[in-house]
């Protein structure tokens, strides 16, 4: 089994995915990046900064191919290199949706893969990380059957929840059988937090998952779900700590570490 970590919104910084790869997570991905906000002076190239110093992804939300070339655009003029782009069709946030963004994608298969196309251009890898719909009637007609079936990308990561149930709503791991009989590479996402959970999907045919809540509540979740232990929270803060050193970032990453670190799931 393969372990990620999702992209997590201020507590990706450099230092907690350092953490999570060395308790066994794999790859990661730095914090979504907005496309829209593109031309703003404000937009977060320092995210790409930290690329290669741990094996990450770059997860966008673009609702136009134009978009997505004047960004790839920019991503050459400032030679930076992206291993993977995850392309957002998951987001919740009715912001997000209005815009015509995140879960608002899911039923426009053909505007997907025009925005899939268009990344594939710069040449590397691009996975899509969806829901299982807007709400409970598009799970119910299973749009993200038809957006697996009509779109080609490299992978599937799949939040097994519609975009109008909470954070802490158990997700539906049910669904990952008639995903993977459509034949694509297919990632399990979503209340993973059990050796018993991995042991389900892996039985079902999945070889990826990621993780979100779970690694933030421990990110030595990793090794534990490999048949390693879970380690304390005092040793995972002070490695934390160590890593910033090296690593620092805003005061807000750090202090939104420490307000997950230990949380009961």
């Amino acid at each position: 089994m393969k372990y990620l970590l999702a992209p997590l919104e201020e507590h990706s910084d450099v230092a907690f995915r350092m953490l999570c790869h060395s308790y066994g997570c794999s790859f990661s991905y730095v914090e979504m990046v907005s496309l829209v906000a593109l031309p703003q002076s404000t937009f977060p190239w320092y995210l790409f900064d930290s690329l290669s110093v741990v094996p990450s992804g770059v997860q966008v939300m673009a609702t136009r191919v134009s978009q997505i070339t004047a960004f790839l655009a920019a991503l050459r003029e400032r030679s930076i290199s992206v291993p993977e782009f995850n392309l957002n069709l998951g987001c919740p946030d009715p912001g997000v949706i209005q815009m015509g963004g995140g879960a608002a994608l899911l039923k426009r298969v053909t505007r997907v893969q025009a925005l899939v196309n268009a990344l594939h251009s710069f040449g590397a890898p691009v996975t899509i990380k969806l829901r299982l719909g807007l709400n409970q009637f598009e799970k119910d007609k299973k749009v993200y059957l038809s957006l697996l079936h009509h779109v080609d990308a490299d992978a599937f990561i799949i939040h097994a929840k519609h975009a109008r149930e909470e954070s802490f709503t158990k997700a539906d791991l049910t669904v990952f059988e008639e995903c993977l009989e459509t034949g694509k590479t297919i990632v399990a996402n979503g209340s993973i937090v059990t050796r018993e959970d991995i042991i389900y999907l892996s039985s079902l045919g999945i070889h990826s998952v990621m993780l979100g809540r779970a690694a933030l509540a421990n990110p030595s979740v990793f090794q534990w779900l490999q048949g390693g232990k879970l380690e304390d929270i005092s040793s995972v803060r002070e490695r934390y700590d160590t890593i910033q050193t090296t690593y620092p970032s805003r005061e807000l990453y750090k202090t939104h570490f420490v307000k997950w670190l230990g949380r009961k799931l």
